[in-house]
């Protein structure tokens, strides 16, 4: 079923102009090969004074303004960055040497005390980054290399400081309480200029230590209408937009729009403990219900991937899984009472909810629905009030490995356990992925993990989102980014 569009290509169009006119500098409009500015149209603006201790950190990465030690590569294993390279040096203890003739912003060098600083500061933030939550770290510096030492043993450190929540800035950034990263950055872009919540401007940095960015800078506008998003890009005020609605994708070209698959599973909790779903075969009777394929199809309008598990293709080795190994047989509903919950601050939940209460009736269930602004729903969730509740869920956590959501929301002891799951074979698994050093064998770990928690019936996984990023034709070498970390890269130009 297609989501009916409320205004016309042309009014859109004015709306947009309306919001956006005057957004960009006068150097935007210039013309010719890479002497052109970006100008890029975000969602949301920053909540908390672009602080990289907040989740506005991954606006300074998508602007390749704010650098941290690792980076990722596409399986979510660490790359040097600002650090060349690592070792483990104790138990509990990591080594990380740092890139030569680096310079941030503000023209200071960067040193080993600078990263001490940035991430003392990171670690002591109240609240901490969520990369850090539950994690006890020290940092200190011996020469040009810096050694972090955690209170217990954690594999997973190196990821841990590719989180952009863990950026390295200049010491000018640190003043009392607040960090502002103006200016204070190691990035191809310097952060020049931040207009409160409305815009912000970026320039080329010339010394850049990976070579001369190919624009000569960034004009941001954020922009939260998702339609006048799209207008943006369709009228040519825009050179890159921001998730782009799936309601508007149509209404632009093809080769404007890329998909990109996101580490997001729309998924089908069944509360374990309690109710109708305490009973293994009618978890099974509701997995068989559920027609994911339809919900792909109506709902996001064919612009999501069908589940074949909790991990999806923004994944690539999740598709090695070995999936389901011990399915229960499908009982009877017999017109079994069962309240399905969910929020509608996702705007497509309460309309998979709605298809999903269809499916589940077909297949002999009684169901209804609890539809609520998520603030006023999350508490009742956590605490097993509903049969099921339809979340979209981020697999891949600020680590960039899924361990820790299997674990927050499937483990006896798991943070986000809406399932109420207590099975010692899950949690067997679990922990066993979350004690193996990165590399194939925690992958392997984690599949395996997958399939404990499949096996169980606890979660349906229905489909995988897609963030719908949109470019102008003359755009050359925007990332689509499935975690979101980048967005313009030294790379990126408009010809």
């Amino acid at each position: 079923m297609r989501i009916p569009t409320p205004l016309s290509a042309v009014s859109l169009t004015a709306a947009a102009a309306l919001l956006l006119t005057g957004c960009f500098t006068p150097a935007a409009e210039e013309s010719g090969g890479a002497s052109q500015r970006l100008r890029v149209v975000m969602m949301q603006p920053p909540r908390s004074g672009l602080s990289p201790l907040s989740d506005d950190a991954f606006k300074l990465s998508r602007w390749s303004t704010a650098e941290t030690l690792v980076t990722l590569d596409t399986d979510g294993d660490p790359r040097p960055a600002l650090a060349t390279s690592w070792q483990r040096t104790g138990a509990k203890e990591w080594t990380f040497t740092l890139r030569e003739n680096v310079t941030f912003h503000d023209g200071t060098p960067l040193t080993a005390a600078d990263v001490v600083r940035s991430l003392t500061r990171a670690a002591r933030a109240a609240p901490k980054p969520r990369i850090l939550d539950g994690v006890e770290l020290t940092v200190s510096a011996r020469g040009d290399t810096v050694t972090i030492t955690t209170a217990v043993e954690d594999p997973l450190v190196p990821q841990r400081l590719s989180s952009p929540q863990l950026a390295v800035l200049a010491a000018k950034a640190y003043q009392g309480r607040t960090v502002n990263p103006v200016g204070a950055g190691t990035g191809a872009f310097v952060l020049k200029r931040v207009d409160g919540t409305s815009s912000a401007a970026l320039d080329r940095n010339d010394r850049y230590w990976g070579g001369r960015p190919k624009a000569p800078g960034i004009d941001v506008r954020f922009v939260p209408d998702g339609t006048a998003r799209a207008a943006a890009l369709r009228s040519g005020e825009a050179d890159i937009v921001e998730s782009v609605p799936v309601s508007q994708a149509a209404l632009l070209d093809e080769e404007q729009i890329t998909e990109v698959p996101m580490p997001r599973t729309n998924t089908l909790y069944l509360n374990t403990e309690r109710g109708a779903f305490a009973d293994p075969a009618l978890r099974a009777a509701a997995r068989a219900a559920v027609d994911a394929e339809s919900l792909v199809k109506g709902v996001y309008e064919g612009r999501a991937d069908v589940a074949e598990g909790l991990l999806g293709p923004a994944i690539p080795w999740a598709e090695h899984r070995a999936g389901r190994t011990s399915p229960s047989t499908p009982g009877k509903p017999n017109g079994t009472t069962v309240t399905i919950g969910t929020f509608t601050d996702r705007a497509e939940l309460p309309e998979v909810a709605a298809t999903l209460q269809q499916q589940l009736q077909k297949a002999g269930f009684t169901v209804k629905l609890e539809v609520r602004e998520y603030a006023a729903i999350e508490a009742d969730a956590l605490a097993g009030r509903f049969d099921a509740f339809v979340l979209s869920r981020a697999t891949v956590l600020d680590s960039g490995d899924p361990a820790a959501y299997l674990y927050s929301d499937f483990a006896s002891d798991g943070s986000f356990n809406l399932a109420q799951l207590a099975d010692p074979a899950v949690d067997k698994a679990l922990k066993k992925a979350a004690a193996t050093a990165s590399g194939p064998a925690r992958r392997a770990a984690i599949l395996a993990a997958e399939t404990a928690v499949l096996n169980t019936d606890a979660a349906v996984p229905m489909l995988h989102e897609r963030v719908i990023q949109g470019d102008s034709p003359r755009v050359v070498g925007s990332a689509k980014d499935p975690r979101e970390r980048l967005l313009v890269t030294p790379d990126t130009y408009v010809r």
